[in-house]
């Protein structure tokens, strides 16, 4: 038996395995990782359409099925197959344009299959749109085909944002998922739809233990499967939260998170 037979490890994209580039050190070591038996993952916020073109760029050392969209889909690349998906209700569509009503400065991004719709697109709609390489066909609400697999909520000052937020858990909170990716963008998913149910989700389906599941995040949106983790790991660049909260901390993610956390796994098997 290998070393890390029977290891899940799930690691964020953005802003902890990869900026920009994946550094050779972190690819280095997750090749190491998986020849040794381990499973290596993604859990993102990215939705297929977006993941597909970074697996294919990237050519990322995956061996396990993907979580995307904040933990929505749960997506096979090498089988091709999509594994599980829970889209937003319905009635999202009346709820959102309640909020937007009330809120007429925020941008919306609305996930529907692999197309991506805006309404009343902002600037910071536009950079995340133009970061992501992504494009998106403009729409009025009550246009946008439905389901939708996620929503993005975009305003460049958090604290809009944060009144979003708690009005849409205060209303509807038994419906939705609200969680912040970065300070100026707002993920709405189904209840029970986030990384951590997924993440976990994704463990039973391969059969793994959870005291040999280990997640890594940045953000907010990765609370949930840094819980479920035998040990959670947290880059030193990461929102304090994670940090107030009890992540074990490893060197920044511009300083190869990845490949501390992994040689923190050699000390323990």
């Amino acid at each position: 038996m290998c070393k890390f037979s029977g290891v899940l490890l799930a690691s964020d994209y953005d802003d902890t395995l990869y900026d920009q580039s994946i550094s050779r050190e972190n690819r280095a070591a997750i090749r190491h990782f998986v020849e040794q038996g381990g499973l290596f993952t993604i859990s993102t916020g990215r939705s297929y359409r977006n993941f597909a073109i970074q697996m294919e760029q990237e050519d990322l050392p995956v061996n396990a099925p993907v979580v995307l969209a904040n933990g929505a889909t749960i997506y096979d690349f090498q089988a091709e197959k999509l594994l599980w998906q829970r889209p937003l209700p319905l009635e999202a569509s009346e709820h959102l344009a309640a909020l937007c009503r009330a809120y007429p400065e925020v941008g919306v991004e609305a996930y529907h299959g692999e197309r991506i719709y805006t309404y009343r697109a902002n600037d910071v709609t536009r950079r995340h749109l133009k970061r992501c390489s992504l494009m998106a066909q403009p729409c009025e609400l009550q246009e946008t085909p439905l389901p939708w697999i996620k929503v993005i909520l975009q305003h460049p000052e958090s604290a809009y944002l944060q009144r979003i937020q708690a009005e849409l858990l205060a209303t509807w909170g038994e419906l939705y998922e609200v969680t912040f990716s970065n300070p100026m963008l707002l993920e709405v998913t189904a209840k029970g739809a986030n990384k951590g149910t997924s993440v976990l989700r994704l463990a039973q389906h391969l059969g793994i233990q959870g005291e040999n599941l280990y997640c890594v995040g940045n953000g907010l949106n990765d609370l949930p499967m840094l819980e479920v983790a035998a040990v959670p790991f947290a880059p030193a660049d990461c929102y304090a939260e994670l940090k107030d909260w009890g992540a074990v901390i490893l060197p920044p993610s511009s300083e190869h998170c990845i490949a501390s956390l992994i040689a923190h796994l050699e000390e323990r098997y």
